[in-house]
Parts: C-alpha cells; sequence; structure tokens
C-alpha cells in the first residue's frame, strides 16, 4: 500500500493528542492529496458526506515495537488486555482509524474537525461514513465506558494570555487548548499529581500546571 495524502495538524508529537477522534471538536486537520492522487476530481461528491472514515498509518512508531498485550489508559494504565482488544498504536500491522468531521473542500485538500492524528501522518484511504450502516444503536463498548469526563478546570496566567492574544486565532486556538487539557491528557499513573507539563502544539511549546485540587493554569505558549 502507498499513501494518498497527509494529514496536517497540530499535534507534533503523541503527549497531548486526543486518545480518540471527535473527542475535541476544535482540533483541525487538513488532509493533503499527494501525488499521483492529488486530482480534485477523486474527490467528486465527497461534500455531500458530513464525516469521513480515515485510514491511516502509525508512522511515528518504531517497526516491531507491538506486544500481544497492552495496558489501556482508560483501565488506569495497570490492567492489561490483549491487543485486538485495545486501539494502541503497537500493533502488528500499524493502522488506525478516525471517523472525523468534513468542514470543507478546497482543491485536492479536506479540512476536517475533531482529529486524533499527529502531523504528517500518511492516509492510506479515505471513505464516506455512512450512518445507516456505520452507527449501531446499542453496541457495547468494553471498558471503553462513554467519553471522557472533562475533569480539570482550565485558566490562563497573564503570560498565557498576552501570548495567546497574538495569534491570528486567538479565541480558536483557546478553544483547542482548553478542550485538551480538561479531558486530562496526562498518563493514568500521574493524574492525581500535581506538577508542571508541557507538549508542543502548532509551532509553540504549551507549558501547564496542575495543583492538587485538579486545577489547571496554562503558564505560557512559547514560540520554537
Amino acid at each position: 500500500m502507498k499513501p494518498v495524502a497527509i494529514i496536517h495538524t497540530p499535534f507534533k508529537e503523541k503527549f497531548g493528542i486526543p486518545r480518540q477522534p471527535g473527542v475535541v471538536s476544535a482540533a483541525h486537520g487538513v488532509i493533503e492529496l499527494i501525488a499521483p492522487f492529488n486530482r480534485p476530481e477523486m474527490l467528486k461528491g465527497l461534500d455531500a458526506f458530513s464525516h469521513l472514515w480515515l485510514i491511516w498509518q502509525f508512522h511515528a512508531v518504531p517497526d516491531g515495537q507491538w506486544k500481544p498485550t497492552v495496558r489501556p489508559p482508560r483501565l488506569g494504565g495497570n490492567k492489561r488486555v490483549g491487543v485486538f482488544a485495545s486501539r494502541s498504536p503497537f500493533r502488528p500491522n500499524p493502522i488506525g482509524l478516525s471517523a472525523v468531521k468534513l468542514d470543507a473542500i478546497e482543491g485536492s485538500s479536506i479540512m476536517v474537525s475533531g482529529v486524533d492524528l499527529m502531523d504528517a501522518t500518511p492516509i492510506l484511504d479515505i471513505k464516506p461514513y455512512v450512518p445507516y450502516s456505520d452507527c449501531i444503536p446499542g453496541a457495547t463498548q468494553g471498558f471503553a465506558k462513554g467519553a471522557p469526563a472533562t475533569c480539570l478546570h482550565v485558566t490562563f496566567s497573564e503570560t498565557a494570555e498576552s501570548q495567546l492574544q497574538q495569534h491570528e486565532n486567538a479565541e480558536e486556538l483557546r478553544r483547542l487548548i482548553v478542550g485538551l487539557l480538561q479531558i486530562d491528557p496526562r498518563p493514568a499513573y500521574k493524574q492525581h499529581q500535581d506538577g508542571e507539563y508541557g507538549f508542543r502544539l502548532h509551532d509553540f511549546d504549551l507549558r501547564w500546571s496542575v495543583s492538587a485540587d485538579q486545577q489547571v493554569e496554562v503558564l505560557s505558549l512559547e514560540t520554537i
């Protein structure tokens, strides 16, 4: 197989990426078709659908680094399940599947939202989401009991607020940061500890702290 596109997203590293698609609606991406598939006619009729399936490659996972059992974050990082009972990136074949919202099509580029993909992820295929077939009412969901709770309250320091306002789309960026942090991206074993954390987002280093009472303060958005 060969990639048909790559996706551009704000996420430059694994830490901080939503663990499932659609969890953070403010997480936007641009799918760019690549040659010889960058022909607008390949997207004809796609704009009639509201959502897409993306089939993609975990390109940042080292070759051969899969395990027969994994420890899902939703189980606290302590209990193991079979790799085929999880969505772990460490799989025999490093293939991911995400349902995302289609926002717009411009030429051979597709604007989407609700993404959970790292920047420059290779896209292997794009398919329309068909609700009557793809949505299964009453389906059980094992250990993944519903969407993650928005358990943290997010505020911005004076420094972070000043830096935020320097960005062209400041309010859109604020929604993204709040959406990412309020569902607590930390590993399960650190979610009851206070401390300072950071990850790359767009072209800056996002620094934030969590207090013992589960309050998040965005400290700074330092341009890299």
